[in-house]
């Protein structure tokens, strides 16, 4: 947890304890947790979105090069073979 041991947390705790005073830190740590839980909801759900895009692209490039554009299939069935003039010979 950031590199922080037991004695170290103990004396953030005993300071915010003298700064804020013991009516304050409870109401501070409720406030600071409920804004950690909305902070970690918001990372999840951007999380969530980015995945659904990023399928969604893989979809759509899984698909594009079976399916042939419209132009491309009107212009091979609509295609003439060259005639070549006939002589009237024997």
């Amino acid at each position: 947890m950031f590199g922080i041991g037991m004695p170290e947390l103990l004396v953030i705790l005993v300071v915010a304890l003298v700064v804020l005073g013991p009516k304050r830190l409870p109401e501070l740590a409720r406030t600071l947790g409920k804004a950690m839980a909305e902070f970690r909801r918001s990372t999840t759900e951007i999380m969530d979105e980015l995945q659904t895009a990023q399928l969604d692209d893989a979809r759509a490039k899984r698909r594009a090069p079976t399916q042939a554009p419209e132009s491309t299939v009107a212009a091979t069935s609509t295609e003439q073979q060259p005639q070549t003039p006939r002589t009237g010979g024997a």
